[in-house]
């Protein structure tokens, strides 16, 4: 699945997300984010090396129970999932390497 530029506000349920059977990155943060702003284009070209890895872009708040859930505190938080279950977390990622090395758990068949 490509990068979602937009952030979506019908965020699916934790039990929902837990029940993806497929690698996943969720991203939580704002458009007005400055943090998630800047670190957009790195996860944009580390994901496109990773087509198999889905992306779910999940705008986060007060009274977002998703968000909460992961106990995200600061944005963006991305929530590295395999199989329901978190592999690894990244925040406020300012480099691509981070990145790359978190999809690289997600799928490692995908690696050039």
């Amino acid at each position: 699945m490509p990068f979602n530029r937009v952030y979506i506000d019908n965020e699916p349920t934790r039990a929902e997300v837990d029940a993806m059977p497929g690698p996943l990155v969720i991203e939580f943060g704002t458009a007005w984010c400055g943090h998630c702003q800047a670190a957009e284009p790195a996860l944009r070209a580390a994901l496109a090396r990773h087509p198999a890895v889905d992306h779910l872009r999940i705008e986060d708040g007060a009274g977002r129970a998703l968000g909460r859930s992961f106990k995200v505190k600061l944005w963006p938080t991305f929530v590295f999932l395999a199989k329901g279950g978190e592999v690894a977390r990244l925040v406020r990622p300012t480099e691509q390497e981070p990145i790359d090395d978190a999809l690289a758990l997600l799928a490692p068949e995908d690696n050039p």
